[in-house]
């Protein structure tokens, strides 16, 4: 894949630095119920991903009815966890429209998969082992997200600024789990590169 090609799952976040003080107190709470579906949508999604290792290993394709439901599983848990980690200040939308392409419904986050025409039948068996080294990597960087979130949680409660490195950190290393599930969980045959940027 050349770097002039974007990989085919996208994730996009814009927003104003500027946060409330008050909010990161407060905004995790109003989060809960989005956080409660986007868990129980991430049940669907684990069922939808084995209803697709059938099909691609029969068909070579995932069915595109299942592609958008997976794909709307993702922009939602995305959307719920921006705003649950405060990276801005608007309530996401309770939106279940099921689409590759982002439907533009919350203004600050993007996420866009786009769809395989053919997958390789056989990928299924072995992508898993494939991904291992970029789960190592996600380990790492997890524990490195969680200090970034801290350190935007004091950012913001003494100066009312998301500082950017924190935020473009934690915004990273969503995007780059995006990928790595995208490419474990069947939607692409495409490896996902080693980096954090778009």
């Amino acid at each position: 894949m050349s770097m002039s090609t974007p990989y085919p799952a996208q994730l996009g976040f814009d927003a104003d630095l500027h946060i409330s003080r008050w909010r990161p107190l407060v905004q995790w709470v109003l989060a809960i119920p989005h956080l409660m579906i986007a868990r129980a949508l991430n049940y669907l999604r684990s069922i939808l991903t084995l209803i697709s290792l059938v099909t691609v290993l029969f068909t070579e394709r995932i069915p595109p009815v299942i592609f958008d439901m997976i794909a709307m599983t993702y922009r939602y848990e995305w959307r719920a966890l921006s705003y649950a980690l405060f990276l801005h200040e608007d309530y996401p939308p309770f939106d279940f429209e099921p689409a590759a392409g982002d439907d533009g419904a919350e203004t600050h986050t993007t996420l866009n998969l786009s769809y395989p025409d053919h997958l390789n039948r056989w990928k299924p068996l072995y992508k898993w082992l494939l991904a291992i080294p970029h789960y190592l990597v996600l380990a790492v960087l997890a524990v490195g997200a969680v200090f970034a979130v801290i350190g935007g949680l004091i950012g913001v409660l003494f100066t009312g600024e998301y500082p950017q490195g924190a935020r473009d950190f934690i915004v990273g290393v969503y995007r780059y789990s995006l990928r790595v599930h995208a490419y474990a969980g069947l939607l692409t045959d495409e490896y996902p590169p080693f980096r954090l940027a778009a």
